[in-house]
């Protein structure tokens, strides 16, 4: 059995001195990126490279005028193929060995470890992330692959022996797949979530239909371009389109026994109850959050407003996880408010691939409407500290680039502090002791992340006792409430951030993909 170690390319080239070396390999990556752009891609359903004359464009968030691919529009008859194509699949794949299945996913995981610059620099172009953010999302793809393997053979295919007080009675558990999983992923990790839950699917035994966000479909389509002619015909199938088409087609077909699906709370509690409306069903659902920091009197300031930004505006707040409001106590508001202000506004923005852009472009146009629209509300409501603007300079008016904006002075029942926003957006409020902060903090439907920062232990131990998040952390100043770690930070939701309490990353998150059998030969 191998060990299991994060890959941590950026982590790594920091602690062995090797900055350099690893800005020079992505700026190859770049040019080779480049030469990539404008193909057609397919559908891959049953074994077959499908291309369809109906194709849609995916153009970067950053230059309209670059085209990332025409990929090929599903239909809902294409989409049932792909589903009866995984039913028929099943069969031999879910009788595949489990080590066999773990030694594929292994050599996948190396494969992407060895084009990961190249698929990094894919990502800056597809959906905007800055290169150490498109980084992070590769590594994160190649551990859950790899830590997914681990946990299979550490765990001997899930089947364990039991005890019985009869000496003629010989017993076991053993878990098993399913049958056929729809997994719907999300543009801000086109890589580690479309990968990570298809993996999680797969590798127990189980068969899948990928549909990627149809902003950002290219970096799981190398995935599974890599892995389909490894096993079974059908056994992984790929489908580009509108979600609401193919999507829908997913949760409600007959043939379809799970679904691992992440996004928007509103869209995801709408495929859970139809999923599951006439039967029992497991349906893994991430579903955003709207996490909070706090910040005490006790904190190390500096510290604080930097994990707070970082939090705040990488990947400019697209994250599940990041921080979108952040309790400052009244006694250091004014001077957190100060640092984090100053600091946000040195923040360069521009194209991601650029070296020093710390802050690339918003998804789409909906989204930019969506941040001037907040920050109209913000202007009426409350104040607006710094940020607000869309950007449209000669450089970035082909894209879709806005301010981080920082808000303060809006009534804790506003729509802002409530609702998720997925945008570069953050809200101080002020707080005069910690248990009323933490009430605050934990007066949301969302549970997924949240962070402190205070240098008083027994603070500490009151958050991590009170507050209803999944994935917590303390004085974490390289950024608040993001960036878990495959393996040692599981990340999970709780109340309407997640449907299974199990985080991905995790010693749990397998099991999920499965269902037990008790198995008992008598003498």
């Amino acid at each position: 059995m191998t060990e299991f170690e994060n890959e941590f390319t950026w982590g790594r080239a920091i602690s062995q001195n090797t900055i350099d070396e690893f800005h020079e390999k992505f700026e190859k990556a770049v040019d080779d990126a480049k030469k990539e752009f404008g193909k057609k891609y397919p559908l891959i359903i049953n074994g077959q490279e499908i291309y369809s004359d109906d194709t849609f464009s995916v153009t970067s968030p950053s230059d309209s005028q670059i085209t990332i691919g025409e990929f090929s529009k599903a239909t809902i008859s294409d989409t049932n193929d792909a589903i009866s194509s995984a039913k028929n699949a099943f069969e031999i794949w879910s009788n595949t060995s489990y080590l066999k299945r773990a030694e594929i996913f292994r050599e996948c995981a190396d494969y992407f470890s060895s084009r990961k610059f190249f698929l990094t620099a894919i990502m800056t172009f597809e959906n905007g992330k800055n290169r150490f953010e498109a980084m992070g999302d590769v590594d994160e793809a190649i551990d859950f692959m790899r830590f997914y393997a681990f946990q299979l053979e550490k765990n001997k295919g899930f089947c364990k022996q039991t005890s019985h007080p009869n000496p003629r009675e010989k017993t076991q558990t053993i878990m098993k797949p399913y049958g056929v999983w729809g997994i719907i992923a999300p543009f801000n990790f086109p890589s580690a979530i479309a990968i990570g839950m298809t993996t999680g699917a797969l590798i127990t035994g189980n068969t899948a239909v990928l549909k990627p966000a149809s902003t950002a479909p290219l970096s799981s389509f190398y995935f599974v371009n890599f892995l389909f002619s490894k096993i079974p015909n059908g056994a992984i199938n790929f489908v580009t389109g509108s979600g609401s088409t193919l999507g829908k087609t997913l949760i409600e077909s007959k043939d379809v026994e799970g679904i691992a699906f992440t996004g928007s709370r509103e869209v995801g509690m709408q495929g859970f109850q139809e999923f599951t409306k006439t039967t029992t069903k497991p349906f893994i659902s991430e579903m955003g959050g709207k996490n909070p920091a706090i910040v005490t009197k006790n904190a190390d300031l500096d510290k604080a407003s930097e994990g707070v930004m970082n939090a705040a505006f990488g990947f400019g707040g697209q994250k599940c996880s990041a921080c979108s409001r952040v309790y400052v106590q009244n006694d250091v508001a004014d001077q957190f408010i100060s640092k984090i202000v100053e600091k946000t506004k040195k923040l360069r923005i521009g194209m991601p691939w650029q070296k020093d852009v710390f802050l690339g472009p918003v998804i789409n146009n909906d989204a930019k409407i969506k941040f001037e629209n907040a920050v109209n509300l913000a202007k009426q409501d409350g104040e607006v500290l710094t940020g607000g603007t869309v950007l449209n300079s000669s450089e970035l008016e082909k894209g879709y680039f806005v301010e981080p904006t920082i808000v303060t002075k809006l009534p804790e029942d506003h729509k802002l502090v409530k609702e998720e926003l997925f945008l570069p957006f953050l809200c101080i409020q002020r707080y005069d002791t910690l248990d009323d902060a933490i009430k605050l903090a934990n007066q949301t439907e969302y549970g997924l992340t949240a962070g402190i920062f205070s240098n008083d232990e027994k603070q500490l131990e009151e958050f991590f006792s009170k507050i209803q998040a999944g994935v917590v952390y303390a004085n974490r100043f390289a950024s608040a409430t993001t960036a878990a770690l495959v393996s040692s930070q599981p990340f999970v939701g709780w109340k309407n951030s997640g449907s299974t309490g199990k985080g991905a990353g995790g010693e749990n998150y397998l099991q999920q993909f499965m269902r037990s059998q008790t198995q008992t030969r008598c003498d």
